[in-house]
């Protein structure tokens, strides 16, 4: 509403001083003067002074936004514009702002909703954007992606307990309509009813609270007054009171609607939300400025109220004061329309409520003297003025004057709703500037304080039926005309960041205590003990288990996994945890609180070793760390936005006992967990609290801290103090975070304080006295507390996996055991098992002990007692896991002493393992499989739960962690596996950590948390994460279940669908300088030393030249209908031109095509795939714009030679790879990149031209005759948003593809010219460097005409998708990559595959082709390759292989039958392993192995052959539940899976022995045995029917 930035002051001093008739304007005790009089006695203290109590039970609390100033999404999805899009661009706006991107809200539901389940209210007030659903305003076109919008955030609202309040208009007409004259012109009140009815139908069934105007004062008065708004008319007289009218008539009419059609089945309610200042008269004794105070609310609220609530017309004050201005004046000042009768009853009473909304009063007096210019003062006959006293906001018009509400509230009730209608104040709040600290709102939240106060003095005083109240707003937004210089939002939001971090302020902690204790109740009661019900494992007893064995029997996990191949290792699996898991966030008391010396709390050892300057980085300490000991609420807002199930904190010994004894108990410490517990049990969050979490009281290290048994003894007096004071609400116990730590970090290495550098013995006897005190605390809890409070006690070790180096050899297996027996099994196999340490321990430091000639072992002894004591004392299995480690044996040296020595190990790690802020803690999450499978086997399967896990990630800011989401997403992915896969008793999962905090001895460099915390604003606000908004949807599917756009879709393509599979020419055909071929640029290329991988080179690839028989075969057994190669430019015109014919390079494509006819299989055939006659590339090659006559005569040779036989021609193979690489990169041949910035547009240019001088001349001479096909194929990944909650990901996506796809797609398929994306970016840089034109070159109209259309299909080669986000190069580059203006990476939860470029992502290609039919008008598809490569040794069972094309041809097959795609035919790449351009043979992408260390280079079949002739057999993928389908006809029984090898089939192992058989024999023996299986292999095909069974199983 500042939107009104009204400037009501004295400036117009021009007014009328109209001669009154009291009697006739003013009728006696009006509502006013009752109200008036009611409280002008007050005194000042009366008036203000604060109501201590609450509203009514049932009271809804809420928040409020609207679409245009918070969506953004300006033209996202089809959105028409709306007259506020229009508004801002035609630089309406302060400093030209506009809404285009605003908060970003369209892209960020979950955000807002994270939000809102911090605040939670029980309700939000939101609008829809007309525009969005109806783009043109009419039901003619209706977006269904904005109805998706709408739909999905009522649907997560709802899943919060959030009631959903819809606004149906705020104020964002279509500017469609807006044309017609908008609400000027009568024919909108159809178009408004028909969207009502849209909205009630589509989404009626799940909102009960409709609002049909939010403040149509606004709208008629600074839309169509003053003309401040869109649609900037100012006519204060006529239009303003035409537009009310019309807007009332509106109103009505949807009301109608509803109450008639939807009412008795949605049961919902629909009013309005008026708008409305209260008015106190200026001079109170003055009865003329009490009458111009009543006339002020008549024409700001009685206006539209009077015809709503009292006799559907309006107000007499309104009438008889127009009447009275239009006679005094010669002219006519103001029109008011005239209702008629018939209008006045319909008008009446279409209202289930009274939306209020009210942010300041008036002093109002009587105009003194007048003017016969139309103005609302003017017309009114009043002055509007402020007490100099009321403070004052970043707004001129809003002052602060809170008991203003309480007396508009009671003149409402009096005068309009009395108690029928209830009042629901729809929107009150104050702006702030946008300087100053935008965290600590201190002004918002005491004009809440006073606001809601007085709202509450009117439901409780004056009995006004108040039923909801309605903060405005949830966010920082778009503010109209004065843009985003003030801020309303309970959340701030950082316009300068793209990511759009939303931050609570003071005034949303603030405002959600409100809600939590519905007002303000007296005094804060005793806290009551509340009964707790969480969902615990109650306590049975855990078996017991005997003494792990040398190695133990866990090995089984090493034998079980080792072996795994990566794409068993890695494949993604979906699935839900079970209903009662536990999710949870942990933190610990130093690494957040703060707080260190405050109330009374005692130093701990971390406190000391941090006040020392040089012992942690940055000299950072826990002092203040995010001063959680004073932020209590806003913790619990965090985790209640979050969605957790349970919290893991620490209690802090010192906070509490600050002598470490309970002769000093702290009450004040006491006080802070009772206020967090309470907080959390009302949250329904249950506490998980760890009692010791390494901040030992100083007073107890000054007496030998853990070295020292006496702190059994003081351990579990503190611990017994806890279960007593906290034990009815806490049930669940750690005993010790990481006791590994503390005995070896603390006491061995010494880099922990209390700093004893004693690695051979004394974290062995800390060890000892740990496992002593937890016991002795177990005990106590099982003696005295169990019985009452139920709860369970564990504590919790860290762990990383530990995976042998060489699973294969028996000593690096035992080493990966001892690994984890000293690490673990040093204080678990105590607890789980026998009460004693590990024996592999006890013999590995005994043995080295008596070496290092000492009395006895350095590891103690326990008593038999002992063990007894200490066997059993866990519930369950809890423990902290961030990373791996390959483990090797080695033999380390006896001196010095040391338990690191005494293992007898070394470890390592592996440099493709993703990286973290911590150099220990890679990200390795396969091993938290292994983990849990190893925990299952060792110790009996025990309910476990994973206490940490997160990732560090060194930055200060990362509110767009994906790195995080990585981590978690594959961390979480693995434990499901465990749980799902392997049976694994997993019970709970909690992040580390909640926000960032105080990292040990790293400071504040690396963060881990969930939230962001700054820590340079004393306010210590936290943001949350975009990882934050990821957990929480994890949470809230309790797992990753699989998408429903990736279920997999059984079903046939079209009859006549092609299969097809691919080669070209210089990758398989060899004979480089056979029978007169020229060289190519491939050839020049790959004789380059330092090019291609290896040294190899295309001379001989695979020989095709000379075998086109056994390639024919190979066809046949795969079943393509069609085959697509390449033809070699240079093997037919050796010198590129047509001056020589090469007539034996030519016999030898039409001796291949023939072959291929006589088998049934048609030829598709590329002109050109790279291999460019190296005569061409020496005059220029594709930068010559002669090349485009050449590439035509070329062609038109091939069209007469072979067109009578080829039906299906490609002009261009990836024009994008021959530009970009070629001459831009310079990794494919010619190789050059020297003009990154030009060469590439230039070659692109000329590729177009050439391309569609081919297309003419095959269209105007050959096509009649030959009846072929004539088209282009385009590469290109799919581009999905690296974050897709986020404008400008969006945005890079686009522009990826654009300038990938598009580059060439967009002159040949839509307008013969470059895409305005590419145009606009390349010009706008190069102007930018200094350049008088664009780089990119332009295309003559002619030229455009020509390019345009010349096409007969789209042929697609496409392999990955990638995640793109902007990327800002400097000016100075010039290049095809700073032009675009885009980086990308790829998600590690994708298959990886041979190339590094290639990740497996099958709904890319889905996308991708939808894409195509949207943005070219759905052409007929042809894909022209796709494929996947391997490396390394050849594995003829390749399964990856089969899962890519099962995967990606069913998501072609999904584009065909759900999105109605033109896809006629597919092409797999490739037929054979082949020359593979620059990485030479080492990427291998065929069905079919091709072994180049035999002369003959044999074609053998790998398991994907017969896989993807079994798709093509059937047409796509037959339904199982329609029972076996002809085409899948197993073969006979007992026949082992085979391949084909010269004729026989074998097993894939026997077909490899064969093969090195083979080798060995000489050439004679070689054709002998060819010979004698030609024979047999032609007697046992007639048997055999391929064998689909292990198939099935992919």
């Amino acid at each position: 509403q500042q939107l009104k930035s009204r400037k009501r002051s004295c400036s117009f001093a021009l007014r009328f001083a109209l001669q009154e008739n009291p009697d006739a304007v003013l009728a006696p005790r009006s509502s006013y003067q009752t109200v008036w009089e009611m409280f002008a006695s007050q005194s000042e203290l009366e008036r203000d002074s604060f109501l201590q109590d609450v509203f009514p039970s049932g009271f809804l609390w809420g928040t409020s936004t609207g679409a245009f100033n918070i969506e953004g999404a300006w033209a996202e999805d089809g959105k028409g514009e709306s007259i506020w899009d229009r508004f801002g661009h035609e630089g309406r706006v302060y400093m030209n702002q506009t809404a285009d991107v605003a908060c970003d809200s369209y892209y960020k539901t979950s955000y807002d909703v994270y939000l809102l389940r911090g605040l939670h209210p029980q309700l939000y007030k939101f609008s829809i954007s007309w525009p969005r659903i109806f783009p043109a305003g009419t039901n003619e076109t209706i977006s269904s992606k904005g109805v998706d919008y709408y739909s999905q955030l009522i649907d997560r609202l709802l899943e919060a307990n959030i009631e959903p309040m819809v606004t149906l208009f705020h104020w964002d007409l279509p500017q469609a309509l807006q044309v017609l004259g908008g609400w000027q012109n009568d024919s909108i009140i159809d178009a408004f009813v028909n969207y009502a009815d849209f909205c009630f139908s589509t989404f009626g069934d799940r909102v009960k609270f409709w609002i049909t105007f939010h403040e149509p004062w606004v709208i008629s008065y600074a839309g169509y007054g003053t003309g401040e708004h869109p649609p900037g008319i100012a006519d204060p007289g006529v239009a303003s009171y035409k537009v009310a009218h019309t807007i009332l008539k509106a109103h009505a009419e949807v009301w109608h609607l509803y109450n008639d059609r939807y009412r008795s089945q949605q049961q919902g309610k629909v009013g309005l939300v008026l708008n409305s200042d209260w008015a106190e008269p200026k001079t109170p004794t003055s009865s003329e400025d009490v009458r111009a105070s009543e006339r002020y609310l008549q024409f700001m609220l009685g206006w539209f109220a009077h015809p709503i609530f009292v006799n559907g017309d309006y107000p007499d004050v309104l009438k008889a004061q127009i009447q009275q201005v239009n006679q005094q004046c010669s002219t006519t000042v103001a029109q008011l329309p005239v209702f008629t009768e018939e209008e006045k009853a319909w008008v009446k009473g279409t209202a289930d409520f009274f939306g209020l909304s009210h942010y300041t009063s008036r002093l109002v007096s009587a105009a003194t003297n007048g003017t016969c210019a139309p103005g609302y003062e003017s017309i009114g006959n009043f002055s509007l003025h402020v007490d100099p006293a009321w403070p004052k906001t970043a707004s001129a018009w809003i002052h602060v004057v809170p008991w203003g509400l309480r007396r508009l509230l009671k003149f409402v009730s009096q005068e309009y709703t009395g108690t029928k209608i209830p009042i629901y104040i729809a929107g009150n709040g104050m702006p702030t500037e946008a300087i100053g600290d935008r965290i600590n709102d201190t002004l918002r939240v005491d004009y809440f304080r006073r606001y809601i106060n007085e709202a509450l003095k009117a439901v409780k005083l004056d009995t006004v039926d108040v039923q909801s109240y309605i903060a405005r707003s949830l966010v920082d937004g778009f503010e109209g005309p004065v843009g985003y210089s003030l801020k309303f939002g309970l959340h701030h939001v950082n316009f300068e960041d793209s990511n759009r971090p939303r931050t609570p302020k003071a005034s949303a902690y603030f405002y959600a205590s409100v809600i939590e204790k519905n007002g303000f109740p007296p005094q804060v009661s005793n806290r009551l003990p509340a009964p707790v019900v969480f969902d615990l494992p109650m306590p049975s007893k855990l078996p017991d288990l005997p003494a792990s064995e040398v190695p133990s029997k866990s090995k089984v996990v090493w034998q079980k996994f080792s072996s795994q191949t990566d794409f068993d290792r890695d494949t993604y699996f979906y699935g839900t945890f079970p209903e009662d898991f536990t999710w949870g966030v942990s933190s610990s008391a130093y690494q957040i609180e703060g707080g260190w010396d405050a109330d009374g709390k005692g130093p701990s050892i971390w406190d000391n070793f941090t006040h020392v300057p040089g012992n942690v980085i940055n000299n950072d300490t826990g002092d203040i760390a995010c001063d959680s000991y004073n932020k209590l609420e806003e913790d619990i807002y965090l985790l209640r936005a979050l969605g957790i199930k349970n919290y893991r904190f620490s209690l802090s010994w010192p906070r509490i006992f600050p002598t470490g004894r309970n002769d000093s108990i702290n009450r004040h410490g006491v006080d802070y967990y009772n206020r967090l517990i309470d907080g959390l049990v009302a949250n329904n969050i249950t506490p998980i609290v760890t009692l010791y979490h390494w901040d030992l009281p100083q007073a107890l290290q000054d007496i030998g801290g853990w070295e020292s048994s006496a702190l059994i003894e003081l351990f579990n007096s503190f611990a017994d103090f806890c279960f007593q004071t906290f034990g009815d609400r806490v049930k669940f116990w750690i005993t010790f975070n990481e006791p590994q730590v503390i005995a070896w970090v603390g006491y061995g290495l010494g880099e922990f304080p209390p700093n004893v550098k004693d690695p051979g013995s004394t974290p062995y006897k800390v060890g000892h006295i740990l496992l002593k005190a937890h016991a002795r605390v177990y005990h106590t809890y099982d003696d005295k507390y169990r019985a009452s409070q139920g709860g369970v006690i564990s504590l919790c070790p860290n762990i990383d996996w530990a995976e042998p180096k060489t699973p294969s050899d028996p000593r690096d297996l035992e080493a990966a055991d001892r690994y984890l027996q000293f690490l673990v099994g040093w204080f678990i196999h105590p607890i789980f098992k026998n009460g004693d340490y590990p024996e592999v321990m006890k013999w590995k430091v005994g043995n080295r002990s008596e070496l290092q000639n000492l009395p006895s072992s350095r590891l103690p002894v326990f008593t038999a007692e002992e063990r007894d004591y200490i066997r059993g004392t866990a519930d369950v299995f809890c423990f902290n896991t961030y990373t791996s480690r390959f483990v090797t044996h080695t033999t380390t040296r006896l001196k010095p002493f040391s338990y690191e020595y005494d293992q007898e190990v070394s470890t390592s790690i592996d440099s493709s393992w993703p990286s973290s802020a911590l150099s220990g803690h890679q990200a390795v999450a396969w091993g938290l499989r292994r983990l849990l499978n190893w925990i299952k086997e060792e110790y009996g399967n025990p309910p476990i739960y994973i206490i940490e896990n997160g990732v560090g990630i060194k930055t200060s800011s990362d509110v767009d962690d994906h790195t995080r989401i990585l981590y978690h997403k594959t961390y979480i992915d693995e434990a499901l596996k465990a749980y799902k896969l392997d049976g694994v008793n997993l019970r709970g999962y909690n992040a580390w950590s909640l926000m960032d905090n105080f990292e040990w001895l790293n400071g504040y460099d690396p963060r881990f948390g969930l939230h962001q915390v700054d820590f340079d604003d004393p306010n210590r606000p936290r943001t949350p994460k975009h990882s934050a908004v990821y957990y929480a949807e994890i949470i809230r599917n309790n797992g990753i279940p699989l998408p429903k756009e990736d279920e997999f879709l059984y079903g046939e393509f079209p009859k006549n669908f092609w299969w097809s599979v691919a080669t070209a020419a210089y990758q398989i055909e060899g004979a480089w300088r056979a029978d007169g071929k020229g060289l190519s640029i491939w050839d020049q290329f790959s004789h380059t030393p330092l090019k291609i991988s290896n040294d190899d080179n295309g001379d001989v690839a695979c020989d095709s030249y000379h075998k086109i028989e056994e390639d024919v075969e190979m066809l046949k057994n795969l079943k393509v209908s069609h085959y697509r190669f390449s033809i070699s430019w240079s093997r037919v015109l050796p010198d590129g031109t047509t001056r020589y014919v090469n007539e034996a390079g030519l016999n030898y494509y039409e001796r291949l095509i023939d072959a291929l006819l006589a088998a049934n299989i048609m030829p598709q055939v590329t002109i050109y795939h790279w291999d460019l006659p190296q005569a061409l590339q020496n005059v220029g090659g594709w930068e010559n714009d002669t090349i485009v006559q050449r590439f035509k005569e070329y062609a038109e040779l091939l069209f007469q030679r072979l067109g009578d036989k080829v039906k299906f021609w490609i002009t261009l193979n990836e024009p994008y790879n021959t530009a970009y690489l070629g001459y831009g990169f310079g990794t494919a041949a010619p190789g050059i990149s020297v003009r990154p910035g030009r060469a590439p547009y230039i070659v692109g240019h000329n590729l177009i031209k050439a391309h569609a001088e081919a297309w003419h001349l095959y269209n105007e001479t050959y096509r009649a005759k030959q009846g072929g096909l004539i088209s282009i194929t385009i590469n290109s990944d799919w581009a999905e948003p690296r974050n897709p909650h986020k404008q400008e990901d969006w945005d890079a996506a686009r522009r990826y593809l654009q300038f990938l796809i598009g580059w060439f797609a967009h002159p040949i398929f839509k307008n013969g010219d470059y895409n305005e994306v590419m145009k606009t970016r390349i010009r706008e840089r190069s102007l930018a460097q200094g350049l008088k034109q664009s780089r990119l070159p332009e295309f003559t109209e002619s030229e455009k005409q020509r390019i345009k259309g010349t096409y007969d299909y789209f042929g697609l080669n496409h392999y990955t998708t990638v995640l793109a986000y902007n990327f800002n190069y400097s000016t100075g580059i010039l290049s095809y990559d700073s032009d675009r203006g885009v980086a990308s990476v790829t998600d590690r939860t994708w298959l990886n595959s041979g190339s590094f470029w290639l990740k497996v992502t099958p709904f890319g290609f889905r996308k991708l082709l939808r894409w195509i039919k949207e943005e070219y008008g759905n052409p007929p598809i042809y894909v022209t390759e796709n494929g996947v490569s391997e490396r390394g040794d050849t594995d003829f069972n390749d399964t990856w292989r089969i899962h890519y094309h099962r995967n990606y041809i069913n998501e072609a097959l999904k584009a065909v039958v759900l999105d109605g795609v033109d896809l006629r035919g597919y092409t797999a790449w490739t037929l054979m392993d082949n020359f593979e351009w620059a990485v030479g043979f080492d990427e291998r992408f065929g069905f079919y192995h091709v072994n180049y260390t035999d002369p003959s280079l044999p074609r053998l079949p790998k398991a994907s052959a017969r896989y993807y002739s079994q798709i093509i057999s059937c047409n796509g993928f037959p339904d199982p539940a329609a029972g076996p389908h002809p085409c899948l006809e197993p073969e006979p029984e007992g026949l082992p899976d085979s391949v084909r090898f010269l004729g026989l089939d074998l097993t894939s192992q026997s077909a490899e022995i064969a093969l090195y058989v083979l080798f060995a024999l000489s050439g004679i023996g070689a054709l002998g045995l060819a010979l004698l299986a030609y024979k047999y292999g032609t007697l046992s095909k007639k048997s055999r029917k391929q064998s689909h069974m292990e198939l099935s199983k992919m």
